[in-house]
């Protein structure tokens, strides 16, 4: 096929991009030429619009042992472990055929850890949907669902903790975000850099197809009317062949014959071999003949495109071909030779004894496009002034129902029970609660890990949704008894090439810089994904944070179960009464506008650190960080979790109560506690200058205010667990 300028242009090259090509190269590419510069030159493998940005990240820490540009970040555990993880995006193939996209996504991000030497120990998920009144919402809610349980269940490996949420923004662009963490000795992590000339080539696992051409393609493109026509883009899982292919990898990395290791992701073939021998400064040259395909007669084109899962490459030692051979024929997997490495710095292409690609690598690398896109600044928004008035016909009790049962706060059990969370026998706290926790098998040592997104705050203010989210986490994990290590991240915006977009991206970016280094809590790994947009309307920005913490010891875990009757409840933080963004300024005043609460990271590492110290000293029974929803909404889950009670204290000198109750301060916690232990506590927040309020005391059964709240705890519980199981029945 000739190659032209339009046939660039179909398959996501710009015009000026396609003449840069033929500049650099000095001649027109063929067809298999544009189809490997087309896969490594769209957004979603060269970062193009993202990069210069993401340098500016906080990505280095006393525990980091790789950071970002890996398959996946590494932290160090102590006693020679270390945890591998990463969380990545699978948005567009989900939104075209849920099931397959969202295996997929999980099947794709468990290899970026087990690629790394990691036997992978518990998955996390972040997914967002559009309104639950839109026509799609529930299929594709239903689909996602499905393909996360169908791919962790098969693989048995636990899916622990999660979040959920509905916008309208999210009707034409789902999001699937999928996240897993690994257990490596941290003397035996493999990478992914080429080295050594004339090193055996190796591809693994299964046969290559037709299924997901053009993939990574299509997730940096805007989608219309015709997304049906994209299904054959979509990749085809299967989660016992990926079973096989962990366990064969994991055996050859117990022997030294691994020089380097690459999953077959994003743009298959080409990224796999082009990214290995470019970061060991090499050449790479390939057979296709010999790559072990499913259909006949695939062409070189479709060899190096095709994104069909359970595949690697491997760069082994020379002489160990035989033994690793027998290795993955004892599981039943493809295993062939396929390639050398060289020293001529270019990826060579053979196919049928003819050469059809010759391409210089730092053409495909160094030389990939970067854009310093023009980005538009966002100014806060003005706060809102609340009159009297707006509260007057409101009853307490009616606006916390109210609460609790949307679908941003409401119970996700009909979700996270189609997971199995349990499998691997070490799960200790399942999902429901503010984090995940895995025991690390056999020691005393336990991970918790969460997954938080603040698209209301991001859209309103993204500097202040950037910051807002790292916290969030980070608050996650302090309330189970952790400490919090490192995050991955998965950023989700739409059209780069508006500068609304672009602005929103950069500012997201700088929050979560200014926090993550304030919280001494580095990225170590993450993932971009744009242009997430329909017919030229975009999602709110989505910055999605995935954070992992280590528990010294699990028998120090905390939950969020109320312990015993006569127990005193305390918010540690100060309530201010912001409810600019709230749910409830959304849903019950019905009032968007206004900035996002403010983020004071002076006190969100003072309380956080001060609220580890009580855990550590076994002062908390029990403890629950106050988000969605405000302080009512936290003690009524905690209630709820429990099975208990909570009379609240008439509190004197309370600002407005419906400020107090739902404003959505960052930075607040809400701890319980023994009466014996109050002095012993109240010394050490005062000691730390941490403000804290005396919210109530722990009773049997019933959850009360003044005259003005009295509901047991099934009348809350109905409420809560109630909307998602209905949604989804009728």
């Amino acid at each position: 096929m000739e190659v032209n300028e339009k046939i660039a242009v179909d398959h996501g090259l710009k015009k000026d991009e396609f003449k840069k090509i033929c500049s650099l190269l000095k001649r027109i590419p063929n067809i298999t030429e544009l189809g490997i510069f087309s896969a490594m030159w769209n957004e979603h493998c060269s970062y193009k619009s993202s990069r210069k940005h993401l340098k500016n990240l906080h990505t280095k820490g006393k525990k980091v042992i790789q950071g970002p540009g890996e398959n996946a970040g590494v932290i160090d555990i102590g006693d020679d472990d270390a945890i591998v993880f990463k969380i990545e995006s699978h948005n567009h193939p989900s939104f075209i055929e849920p099931y397959q996209g969202a295996a997929t996504g999980v099947g794709g991000i468990m290899r970026d850890v087990f690629t790394m030497g990691a036997r992978p120990i518990a998955n996390l998920n972040s997914i967002h949907f559009g309104s639950p009144q839109h026509k799609k919402t529930k299929n594709l809610l239903r689909g996602v669902v499905k393909g996360i349980g169908g791919y962790g269940n098969c693989i048995g490996v636990p899916t622990i903790a999660g979040q959920t949420s509905f916008d309208e923004s999210y009707n034409g662009n789902i999001l699937v975000n999928a996240m897993t963490l690994g257990l490596v000795n941290k003397k035996k992590i493999f990478y992914s850099k080429a080295a050594g000339v004339n090193k055996p080539v190796i591809y693994v696992g299964s046969k290559t197809g037709r299924d997901g051409i053009h993939g990574a393609s299509m997730a940096s493109a805007i989608f219309d009317d015709k997304i049906e026509e994209k299904k054959p883009t979509v990749q085809v899982g299967d989660p016992f062949t990926e079973k096989l292919l962990l366990e064969a990898c994991l055996e050859l990395m117990a022997d030294n014959s691994i020089i380097a290791i690459q999953d077959m992701g994003a743009a298959g073939l080409t990224s796999s071999s082009v990214e290995m021998a470019s970061k060991g400064k090499l050449g790479i040259e390939l057979d296709l003949s010999k790559v072990p395909c499913r259909e006949e007669k695939m062409t070189p084109y479709e060899i190096m495109l095709s994104e069909s899962q359970e595949r690697m490459l491997i760069v082994l030692e020379n002489g160990k071909e035989n033994s690793a051979k027998k290795i993955f024929d004892k599981w039943n997997l493809d295993f062939a030779v396929i390639g050398r490495t060289t020293n001529t710095k270019k990826i060579e292409i053979n196919f049928n004894n003819k050469k059809v690609a010759d391409l210089p690598l730092d053409l495909l690398s160094e030389n990939a496009p970067m854009y310093d896109r023009k980005w538009k600044k966002n100014k806060l928004p003005q706060k809102i002034k609340f009159k009297k008035q707006n509260f007057k016909s409101l009853k307490l009790s009616d606006c916390l129902k109210k609460l609790l049962k949307h679908p941003n706060i409401c119970d996700k059990q009909w979700i996270w029970e189609q997971y199995d969370h349990t499998v691997m026998g070490d799960t200790i706290q399942k999902p429901g609660g503010d984090a995940g926790v895995v025991r690390v098998h056999g020691t005393e040592k336990a991970i918790a890990a969460s997954v938080d997104s603040s698209a209301q705050y991001s859209y309103a203010h993204p500097l202040s949704g950037g910051k807002q989210v790292v916290c969030e986490s980070w608050r996650n994990l302090i309330s189970v008894g952790a400490e919090p290590v490192a995050i991955t991240n998965c950023l989700n915006f739409g059209n780069p090439e508006k500068e609304e977009n672009m602005g929103e991206f950069v500012e997201c970016v700088q929050g979560i810089t200014e926090a993550s280094k304030y919280l001494d809590y580095p990225v170590v790994s993450g993932n971009v994904s744009f242009y997430n947009e329909t017919k030229d309307k975009g999602i709110k920005p989505t910055p999605s944070i995935g954070g992992v913490g280590l528990i010294k010891n699990y028998k120090k875990m905390i939950n969020m179960n109320l312990k015993k009757q006569g127990n005193l409840i305390l918010v540690i933080g100060k309530t201010e009464g912001h409810l600019d963004q709230s749910t409830f300024a959304r849903e019950i005043l019905s009032e968007k506008k206004g900035p996002p609460p403010e983020i004071n990271l002076f006190n969100e590492k003072n309380n956080g650190l001060t609220v580890s110290k009580l855990i550590k000293d076994n002062l908390i029974e029990s403890c629950h960080d106050v988000s969605l929803g405000g302080v009512l909404v936290a003690a009524s889950k905690m209630c709820i979790k429990s099975n208990k009670g909570i009379k609240i204290n008439n509190l004197k000198n309370l600002i407005n109560k419906f400020e107090y109750f739902f404003s959505e301060d960052q930075g607040r916690y809400l701890i319980e506690i023994k009466k014996d232990n109050l002095s012993k506590v109240k010394k050490i927040l005062m000691d730390n200058s941490v403000h804290f309020d005396d919210l109530g005391v722990v009773n049997d059964d019933k959850f009360l205010f003044s005259d003005e709240i009295n509901l047991s705890i099934d009348d809350l519980s109905m409420v809560y667990k109630g909307w998602l199981k209905k949604y989804m029945v009728n």
